[in-house]
């Protein structure tokens, strides 16, 4: 079996092979400045690790892992130009490096990098892998959709919350991990079973993510903290906030909502300390190892020795204590 580090060496080894078009310049250098900036690069190394519990070889598997590395930036690229963040991975982000035209533009050539990366598959599993793809795309496209319809809604229940994080975030982890086992050979339960552990682990870690922007150390989140407060995101925190029964603390936190950003420090220590009154930094990580744990029981049901299954528990295990 490789380990986690074998694997990202792998996938760091091939993005570096990328060959892009010379011209046009502003195109394509944005895709490359993207893919090389420090990252943890999970997805593809999940595709990878889940290939190689089913197959010795994991070179076939390479090509759709960089799909979805591919894939997963195109995203933040145009994530980054509808959240406004200017920091990505400690670095400016694209639409701040350029512009916001050239990050969409360029993003959506990303798109179709990715596609092409796809089709360099197994013949034999280009069907599966293609619907899978497609599926996934489509779906973290409605995850976006309703995060989006969220910004302008008070009333967001914490099962809405879930299921968009389930579709915007959770569904490619999973799909990384099924399409390795497709690549892999795997029987069908098991190809289900790897997505259901990636599905579970992708929500534990939104929520993780969702935590670490008000709790984190900028100096190693890579971003800004208090990002999601100052653009009034629906965050697990927030959602639950403002389905508390205490008026008067709901009452102060529409107060903030409702207040522009000319006083940004305040607003984020006074939000902030509105989630510390309510307790809901423990209430998220009380759910966070809700979907961690149920995760876990996915992946003990894959029928394949424990030993080889050891490297995505440690993984799995240390997504869950990150501090970045």
């Amino acid at each position: 079996m490789i380990t986690f580090s074998e694997a990202l060496s792998y996938i760091e080894h091939a993005i570096k092979g990328i060959h892009y078009p010379k011209q046009p310049q502003k195109l394509y250098e944005p895709i490359a400045y993207l893919l090389l900036l420090k990252g943890k690069k999970i997805r593809p190394a999940l595709t990878l690790l889940s290939c190689n519990l089913f197959k010795q070889t994991i070179d076939e598997a390479i090509n759709i892992a960089l799909a979805w590395e591919i894939f997963h930036n195109f995203t933040l690229m145009h994530d980054d130009v509808m959240d406004n963040a200017d920091i990505r991975r400690g670095q400016p982000s694209v639409h701040k490096k350029w512009d916001e035209n050239t990050a969409i533009l360029s993003g959506d050539a990303m798109l179709i990098l990715a596609y092409k990366y796809l089709a360099k598959s197994p013949v034999h599993n280009q069907k599966e892998l293609l619907d899978l793809f497609s599926t996934t795309a489509a779906e973290i496209c409605e995850g976006q959709e309703y995060d989006m319809q969220f910004e302008n809604r008070l009333d967001v229940k914490e099962e809405e919350y879930l299921n968009m994080i389930r579709l915007k975030t959770a569904v490619m982890l999973g799909a990384s991990l099924k399409s390795g086992a497709i690549i892999g050979g795997a029987m069908e339960k098991d190809k289900n079973l790897l997505y259901d552990f990636g599905l579970n682990l992708g929500i534990a870690f939104q929520i993780q993510d969702d935590i670490l922007d008000v709790y984190g150390d900028p100096s190693v989140f890579g971003k800004k903290i208090g990002g999601d407060i100052l653009c009034n995101k629906k965050t697990y925190l927030l959602v639950n906030a403002l389905n508390t029964k205490d008026e008067k603390e709901k009452k102060e936190l529409l107060f903030w909502l409702q207040t522009g950003n000319n006083q940004k420090e305040k607003k984020i220590l006074e939000v902030t300390s509105l989630y510390d009154r309510l307790l809901l930094k423990e209430k998220a990580h009380e759910k966070m190892e809700y979907y961690y744990r149920k995760s876990i029981r996915k992946l003990n049901k894959v029928n394949v020795p424990v030993e080889k299954k050891i490297v995505l528990m440690n993984l799995a295990k240390e997504l869950m204590n990150r501090n970045s």
